[in-house]
């Protein structure tokens, strides 16, 4: 019986992997409206790769109006309630995700953002069919673009999306070629 539970384990293990990728791409608010209470919508649309190969990544979420005490930033710490995203992989695979908690964090003096979501992987079409797993999605805002009266609505991101995946078929090194 030992055995047999450490082959079960052992093989659980071996198909969780860790993802590191790295993108670029711009975010700003967003035409799709999420309807929760004293927020805004937000999007962002980046492009990158990393071991599980080259993707697109779109991602809408809430930002609350209003900022919120918070000891990990030490500007002004919006939070986010509410979102989700879809990476698109150039096999044609999809990978769904679900925002589970984060923010962004407005560094006034330096005029840049740093933003922090925590990502649960909810399966998928393809190879991603029946994949899980948590990511963490980290991004560097800065404004290049602003509105009428000075407040920044689009923005260049750069960033690194970390974390682990299980269930995933086949793959992709970071060139895009199946393993």
């Amino acid at each position: 019986m030992a055995l047999i539970a450490g082959l079960a384990i052992a093989s659980v293990h071996a198909q969780s992997r860790p993802v590191k990728m790295t993108f670029s791409g711009t975010g700003g608010a967003s035409a799709i409206e999420l309807k929760v209470p004293n927020t805004n919508t937000a999007e962002e649309n980046v492009e990158g790769q990393g071991n599980l190969g080259r993707f697109t990544f779109r991602n809408v979420r809430t930002v609350a109006t209003a900022p919120q005490s918070t000891a990990s930033c030490m500007g002004l710490f919006f939070p986010s309630a509410a979102g989700g995203g879809v990476f698109r992989f150039q096999d044609g695979s999809l990978l769904k995700v679900s925002l589970t908690q984060g923010g962004d964090c407005i560094d006034l003096v330096q005029m840049v953002g740093h933003c922090t979501l925590t990502l649960k992987i909810i399966g998928g079409t393809g190879r991603f069919k029946n994949a899980s797993g948590v990511l963490t999605y980290t991004e560097t805002a800065v404004p290049i673009l602003a509105d009428y009266t000075n407040t920044p609505v689009y923005f260049t991101e750069t960033g690194e999306i970390t974390g682990t995946i299980s269930g995933v078929a086949g793959g992709e090194d970071n060139s895009g070629n199946q393993q």
